[in-house]
């Protein structure tokens, strides 16, 4: 695969997992995303048509999502140092995944037409101060 075009994001938002979707009944049956998970798609695509007022990309898709979660408040300063140098990582729930997903299906129609287009994918979990997500999307050929 030969590379064409390579895009790089900052999303200053706290990353939110996708959640099991929510099921109505009444009048008829609907699925939908919990209130937390459509908040937080809806920001990050606004987020995403403010940084990219191009046409979304087509054709394969390489795509690098690195997820910053807030460290917590009442951790030791010396943990919260190793949280900040990466050195320990966090290997809690939420899933990876679920933060893929999440943020996939809120870039869709933005970044790219569909998220069905990404042919290659890599997610990782970090620690940072304030939480962030940092996307490259490569355009492949």
């Amino acid at each position: 695969m030969h590379v064409t075009d390579q895009l790089f994001f900052t999303f200053e938002i706290e990353p939110v997992p996708q959640l099991r979707p929510r099921v109505s009944s009444r009048p008829y049956v609907r699925v939908y995303d919990p209130p937390k998970v459509k908040n937080f798609k809806n920001l990050l695509r606004s987020l995403a048509v403010n940084q990219y007022t191009r046409p979304p990309l087509i054709g394969p898709l390489s795509v690098s999502l690195t997820f910053y979660r807030p460290v917590q408040k009442s951790i030791s300063q010396s943990e919260r140092e190793r949280r900040l140098s990466n050195q320990s990582k966090p290997v809690v729930k939420p899933d990876t995944d679920n933060y893929i997903k999440a943020t996939l299906d809120a870039l869709n129609g933005v970044l790219w037409h569909d998220d069905a287009q990404i042919v290659k994918i890599t997610g990782e979990k970090r620690y940072s101060e304030n939480g962030k997500i940092v996307i490259t999307v490569t355009q492949l050929d």
